[in-house]
């Protein structure tokens, strides 16, 4: 699933993070940037002890923030760590904190010319985050950054599962009705 936001894409599609061909992919990051699993580990897996090693150089980052690595062996240039939160209960500013996991991943990109990123689903997997409320946010955000920075021009959720694709065709078909 495509839409177009100005000059540009905002996609879904099911697959592999570890596969995609864009300039950079968001790593679901905990904030002592260590390998967990989920993304994170079939990130650092597939992208080999490159990434893992910048990582450690950097040491820390905190919810709702963002840093940037090599891509070490994937096909993407860059890794985005972004530390989405751990959900409670959706009262404990989890919502501000995810949308920011997502904004700071984009502004990273863009202070570093990235033209096309690919995420995952931020904090819904061990984080907890219930899926459509996550997908609302996440693609509110990315709408709302794209729409200000015509230089992001490809924005790919890569999804894991047919229930989370179709989570976020559903969140983006709403969206886009102007339901958000």
């Amino acid at each position: 699933m495509q839409v177009k936001i100005g000059d540009s894409v905002l996609e879904l599609v099911e697959g592999d993070i570890t596969q995609q061909d864009t300039e950079a992919i968001v790593n679901a990051a905990n904030e002592q940037l260590r390998v967990g699993g989920g993304v994170d580990g079939a990130i650092n897996r597939a992208g080999g002890p490159q990434i893992q090693e910048e990582a450690r150089k950097i040491g820390y980052c905190p919810t709702g923030r963002a840093v940037i690595t090599t891509g070490g062996n994937l096909k993407a240039r860059w890794v985005i760590h972004a530390v989405g939160p751990i959900y409670k209960d959706g009262r404990h500013g989890e919502p501000e904190l995810l949308a920011s996991a997502y904004r700071e991943s984009l502004k990273l990109a863009s202070a570093q010319g990235i033209r096309s990123l690919a995420f995952p689903s931020l904090s819904t997997g061990v984080y907890g985050y219930p899926v459509t409320e996550a997908a609302r946010i996440a693609l509110k955000t990315v709408r709302e950054y794209v729409k200000e920075h015509p230089e992001i021009q490809l924005v790919r959720f890569v999804l894991f599962g047919q229930p989370t694709y179709q989570t976020f065709a559903e969140a983006l078909a709403e969206l886009q009705g102007g339901g958000g």
